[in-house]
């Protein structure tokens, strides 16, 4: 049980003076930008387009950014989920005897890490996604009318009649997340002591069951921080699918600065959105490394 005491952060003058200074650099260059351009700022018709009062309904619906923020908030977390599991599988792979599936695992990491992720959504697009998604009847989903079906799918992947193109960029996106997420949980594996599988190989268990129960609590319980990083920059990847026309943030950024002439307005917007999402996913996965450690301090 750890008895060191907590260490306290303080904020000194001199943190104040260089926050302080930054602060004011950085409106310093606006001010200037603004200045140069002779730009008009326009910032009053922003909150329309995160949230609208629609009269025909009369409700509040979201707008093109919140829309967009939607889309990249799924397109992220189905992403993650399913990188983290490729991760995982290649992981164990990676790190078993067979030899042809150890190969297998090395060519998958080494093909999609040495790939621009720009040319893997393209590849992932216009080539596997037109082969496999009609196989899976994917199509019939989308002309589904009504029902709890229809309203589950909404919830999950947003409107029907885009979910071809989501499911293409989630699948490029996770496969190419996939590939890092093998190194980072391979690194964790390798990291835990060659008495624990001794032990538990004492113990009666196979192999699957010495990963399983032994061997990965303690590999994700190494590997946190670096798979937090990767959470987040999977977050900020997704952005990359506006090009194939998946609906996402910067997508409905860049129709509404087409539509608008808003240019700055719309992607300091979009700036801090991206921003306040990353940095309360970096609260949140603090706040379990935290806690994961108190508990194997008091455990």
């Amino acid at each position: 049980m750890s008895t060191m005491p907590k260490k306290r952060v303080r904020i000194t003058w001199l943190d104040c003076a260089v926050l302080t200074a930054l602060a004011g650099v950085v409106l310093w260059i606006g001010f200037r930008a603004s200045e140069a351009l002779q730009y008009r700022w326009n910032w009053q018709v922003i909150p329309q387009y995160l949230l609208r009062f629609d009269p025909e309904h009369e409700k509040w619906v979201p707008g093109m950014l919140m829309a967009g923020i939607l889309t990249t908030l799924r397109l992220s977390i189905w992403a993650t989920l399913m990188a983290m599991i490729l991760g995982t599988v290649m992981a164990m792979l990676r790190v078993g005897k067979n030899r042809f599936l150890k190969m297998s695992a090395v060519s998958y990491v080494a093909l999609i890490r040495n790939i621009p992720i720009l040319v893997w959504i393209f590849i992932s697009y216009y080539f596997i996604a037109d082969a496999m998604l009609p196989y899976l009847g994917v199509d019939h989903l989308t002309k589904i009318d009504e029902g709890m079906l229809k309203r589950a799918l909404e919830f999950m992947t947003g409107p029907t009649s885009t979910l071809p193109l989501f499911m293409a960029g989630v699948g490029a996106l996770a496969v190419y997340e996939g590939a890092y997420i093998t190194e980072i949980i391979r690194a964790g594996i390798e990291d835990v002591d060659q008495g624990q599988w001794e032990a538990s190989s004492a113990l009666g268990f196979n192999r699957l069951q010495q990963m399983r129960h032994i061997i990965l609590p303690q590999a994700f319980r190494t590997v946190l921080p670096p798979l937090a990083g990767q959470v987040i920059s999977t977050i900020k990847d997704s952005a990359i699918v506006s090009i194939i026309s998946i609906p996402e943030l910067t997508f409905q950024g860049m129709e509404l600065m087409a539509a608008t002439f808003l240019t700055f307005e719309i992607w300091i917007t979009i700036l801090v959105i991206y921003f306040l999402i990353c940095f309360c996913c970096s609260l949140g996965i603090s706040y379990l490394e935290r806690k994961m450690h108190h508990r194997k301090d008091h455990g």
